[in-house]
C-alpha cells in the first residue's frame, strides 16, 4: 500500500476529537457528582473501610435528601437483608412501591416496580414469611421476573414442604430456563413416597418412587427407598437386587447400603453368601464404612482371628482410627488377660476420640452432621452429603 501524505493531515485531527470527547466525559463525571449529597461519598467511604453500620447511615440520610434515588433504595434493601435485617429492608423496598409521587411524576418504570416486587418477596422469604412471599412471586409469574419468581416459588415450597407443588413448579421452572432439575423432582417423588409410606400405604409409596425413577434414573435414594419396602414386606430377594442397583448408579453410596444387604441375606439364612458378595464388593470399591461392614460379618461367620487378619491388611492399607479400633476390638479376643486389660483402655480411647471424629459432610457449605441428609440442613443443597464418613476434626 502506497503512503498517502495527506494522511499526515488527518492525525492532528484525531488527537483534537479525542481531546474534545475526554473534556466532555470529565465535565460530565463533574457535573454528576457535585449533583450528589456529601453523604453519598461518606457512605462509600464507610464501606471501604468495612464500616457498614455508618455506610447505611449515610446513606439513609441521601435518600432522605434525594428521594430519587432508586438505585441506592435497592442497594441498601438488599445490604438490609443480606445483615438479617429484614424489617429494615421490608419498610425500605414497600416504600418504593407505596410512597406518592408529586404530580407530574411518573412514578416508579415498570421494570423498577417488578423489581422492587421481587426485592420484596425476597426480603418476605428470607424473613420466613413464607404466604407472604409466595403472594408476592405469585403475582410475578406473568412478568419479565416470571424466572426469578418460580426459582424461589419452588424453595418456598420446598421448606412448606408441599412436595406436589414443588414437582408442578419445578418442572414449569424447566420449561422456562431448560435446567434440567430432574434430580430435585426425583427428590419430592421419594419425599411423597416417605409420607405414603409412615401412612402404611407401600403400594402408593411404590407408584411414588416408580415416579422418582422416570425423573431420574440415576436416583439411588429411589432405588434404596425401594429395597426397604421389599426388605419391610419380606421380600428379601428383591429388596437385595434394588439395593445393588445402587452401584451401577454411584458406587460411593453402597455405603449406606451394605448393611441393608446383609442383612436381607441373613434373614434368607445365606450369611456366607452375602460376605462373600460384600468381600467381592470391598476389593472393587474400598473404603472405611465398607470395611467395617465386613469386618463385622467377618468377624460373625469366620472368628475373630480371621477379623484380625482383615484389620491388620486394612490398617497397612489405608491407616484410620476406626481401622485401628477394629484391630483392638479383635486383638482382645485372643489376648491373654494380663494384655486383655491394657488393650481394652486402649481400645476405648481410640473408640472414643473415633466416633466424635466420624462425620458426614455437606460438599457444599461445609455442614457436618453424625447423620446422613439427601439434602443439607444448612445450606438446603440436594445430593451435597459424601456418603462416606470422614475423620475429620470435630
Amino acid at each position: 500500500m502506497e503512503f498517502e501524505f495527506w494522511w499526515l493531515l488527518a492525525f492532528p485531527l484525531f488527537f483534537a476529537l479525542g481531546w474534545i470527547a475526554a473534556r466532555v466525559d470529565i465535565r460530565q463525571v463533574v457535573t454528576e457528582s457535585r449533583a450528589l449529597p456529601n453523604s453519598y461519598f461518606r457512605g462509600l467511604n464507610f464501606l471501604l473501610n468495612e464500616q457498614p453500620d455508618k455506610a447505611i447511615e449515610a446513606f439513609l440520610e441521601v435518600v432522605k435528601l434525594e428521594p430519587e434515588t432508586i438505585d441506592l433504595h435497592f442497594a441498601l434493601g438488599g445490604l438490609f437483608r443480606r445483615r438479617g435485617e429484614f424489617d429494615r429492608a421490608i419498610r425500605m423496598h414497600e416504600h418504593l412501591l407505596e410512597r406518592e409521587y408529586p404530580q407530574g411524576h411518573k412514578g416508579l418504570a415498570e421494570e423498577q416496580r417488578l423489581r422492587a416486587m421481587s426485592e420484596l418477596g425476597q426480603d418476605y422469604l428470607k424473613a420466613g414469611l413464607l404466604d407472604r412471599a409466595e403472594q408476592v412471586f405469585g403475582k410475578l409469574l406473568e412478568t419479565s421476573q416470571h424466572g426469578q419468581a418460580r426459582t424461589h416459588l419452588l424453595e418456598i415450597y420446598v421448606q412448606e414442604k408441599d412436595w406436589q407443588k414443588a414437582i408442578d413448579a419445578a418442572r414449569l421452572l424447566e420449561r422456562d430456563t431448560s435446567k434440567p432439575l430432574n434430580a430435585d423432582i426425583a427428590h419430592f417423588y421419594c419425599e411423597l413416597a416417605l409420607l405414603e409410606s409412615a401412612k402404611g400405604n407401600s403400594d402408593a409409596a411404590a407408584a411414588q418412587l416408580q415416579q422418582a425413577l422416570a425423573a431420574n434414573r440415576q436416583s439411588v435414594r429411589a432405588n434404596l427407598m425401594t429395597g426397604d419396602l421389599h426388605a419391610a414386606a419380606g421380600r428379601h430377594e428383591a429388596a437385595i437386587a434394588a439395593w445393588r442397583l445402587v452401584e451401577t448408579q454411584s458406587a460411593g453410596h453402597m455405603a449406606l447400603v451394605v448393611d441393608r444387604v446383609l442383612g436381607s441375606y441373613r434373614q434368607l439364612g445365606r450369611v456366607g453368601e452375602g460376605v462373600q458378595w460384600l468381600r467381592a464388593f470391598y476389593a472393587r470399591q474400598p473404603s472405611h464404612d465398607v470395611f467395617n461392614a465386613l469386618y463385622l460379618a467377618v468377624s460373625e461367620t469366620e472368628g475373630a482371628a480371621a477379623a484380625r487378619q482383615l484389620a491388620r491388611e486394612e490398617l497397612r492399607r489405608n491407616p484410620s482410627l476406626r481401622t485401628l479400633d477394629r484391630l483392638l476390638e479383635a486383638e482382645i479376643v485372643t489376648a491373654d488377660p494380663e494384655q486383655r486389660e491394657l488393650l481394652q483402655v486402649e481400645k476405648s480411647l481410640v473408640a472414643s476420640y473415633s466416633q466424635r471424629m466420624m462425620r458426614y459432610q455437606c460438599g457444599s457449605c461445609g455442614f457436618k452432621a453424625k447423620q446422613f441428609f439427601w439434602r443439607c440442613p444448612a445450606c438446603g443443597r440436594w445430593d451435597s452429603f459424601d456418603p462416606e464418613r470422614g475423620e475429620g476434626e470435630s
